[in-house]
């Protein structure tokens, strides 16, 4: 577990970016072009179930997170708790705010929906290449493929990830979420582009120690 002499200013990394991953989900969910696959999967269940989506990613990660527990204890620390609560409440109070200021029928228009995608994927994997690296724990839906391909050791750990989202999306699909260009580009190339900001950007310019 990593809650033992915390470096803060990883900790306020941490808790700035699972909060962005929020308000960037906020947008990508207004466009309609698909969110990541955990999103996905967890915006299908809040609608069945008729509640927030942070009250029931909460329980979703709680439930996830007796796996870790007994598991996969060392991907635990700061960054878990503030993944498993911040992001989908996050994305809960920006969706309210953008639905107080943003005109009905904004995003009727595909070069509108476009324009707010493109940024709002951009902040996002930035946010959570900047969460990752500070290496202060994982989500429970992240630490979960790190238990699978532990056990799958013959398999690539890019390809148990790959498998992994691609089931979640096909949930979050017969859910009823919406299945997009976005899914499809975080299912296939978010993990090489997190590995390759954190080792390119966020290690060398944010968190550096130098």
């Amino acid at each position: 577990m990593k809650f033992k002499n915390v470096d803060k200013r990883r900790l306020v990394i941490v808790f700035c970016a699972v909060i962005m991953m929020g308000f960037a989900l906020s947008f990508l969910n207004r466009t309609n072009l698909g969110t990541d696959p955990c999103t996905m999967f967890n915006l299908g269940m809040s609608r069945l179930l008729g509640i927030r989506l942070g009250t029931w990613q909460a329980l979703f990660n709680s439930f996830l997170f007796i796996f870790v527990i007994i598991f996969a204890r060392n991907q635990i620390g700061w960054g878990t708790l503030a993944n498993m609560f911040l992001v989908g409440y996050s994305f809960d109070f920006f969706t309210w705010l953008n639905d107080k200021w943003i005109p009905a029928g904004a995003f009727d228009f595909m070069w509108v929906r476009i324009l707010v995608m493109v940024p709002s994927l951009f902040v996002f994997i930035l946010a959570a290449s900047a969460y990752m690296g500070a290496s202060l724990g994982t989500s429970p839906y992240d630490a979960i493929s790190y238990i699978i391909a532990d056990r799958l050791k013959k398999v690539p750990f890019k390809v148990v990830r790959i498998c992994y989202d691609l089931i979640v999306c096909l949930a979050g699909w017969a859910l009823g979420s919406t299945l997009g260009i976005v899914t499809v580009i975080m299912s296939f190339a978010l993990g090489p582009v997190i590995t390759w900001m954190t080792e390119n950007v966020i290690d060398k310019y944010i968190i550096s120690d130098k």
